[in-house]
């Protein structure tokens, strides 16, 4: 299965930027930039409303079903690690902020490990707003372990 699934889309989300969210995440982060606690500040720096903080696309993850997206990936959960995540921002995430992520198969790969074959998957998102500009990019890469 590993590339067959190359450029396919594995998922969509949609969810809102909340400002209860994001004062959620700021405390979670020890986030310490005043314009993501505060709504004043941020409109003083030329933002429209309070800025989400830098890893907030992750609340995503409570709008999807994980169980649906791992099957259609063939993977198997329990053997499942997360390899890496990144995020690339083409603007600021603000509160009221609309969001659609699509996810898609952008590498799958098996390779050779000291417990047998392993599976690894890219995946990207985008989250577009509502003008259906790219707002944000999300990275993942997942590893199956092998068994041994």
């Amino acid at each position: 299965m590993a590339g067959d699934l190359l450029g396919q889309t594995v998922d969509r989300v949609q969810f809102r930027v909340e400002r209860g969210k994001v004062l959620e995440l700021a405390r979670a982060t020890r986030a310490t930039d005043p314009r993501h606690v505060d709504a004043g500040a941020a409109t003083a720096d030329g933002h429209p409303d309070s800025l989400a903080t830098a890893t907030h696309v992750v609340v995503a993850g409570h709008h999807r079903d994980q169980q649906a997206f791992v099957a259609a990936l063939g993977l198997e959960l329990r053997r499942i690690v997360v390899g890496s995540v990144s995020w690339s921002y083409e603007r600021p995430l603000v509160v009221g902020d609309d969001l659609v992520g699509t996810r898609r198969v952008v590498g799958d790969e098996t390779r050779e490990g000291r417990r047998g074959t392993n599976r690894v998957v890219t995946l990207e998102t985008d989250f577009v707003d509502a003008t259906g500009a790219v707002a944000v990019r999300q990275r993942e890469v997942l590893i199956e372990r092998g068994t041994p």
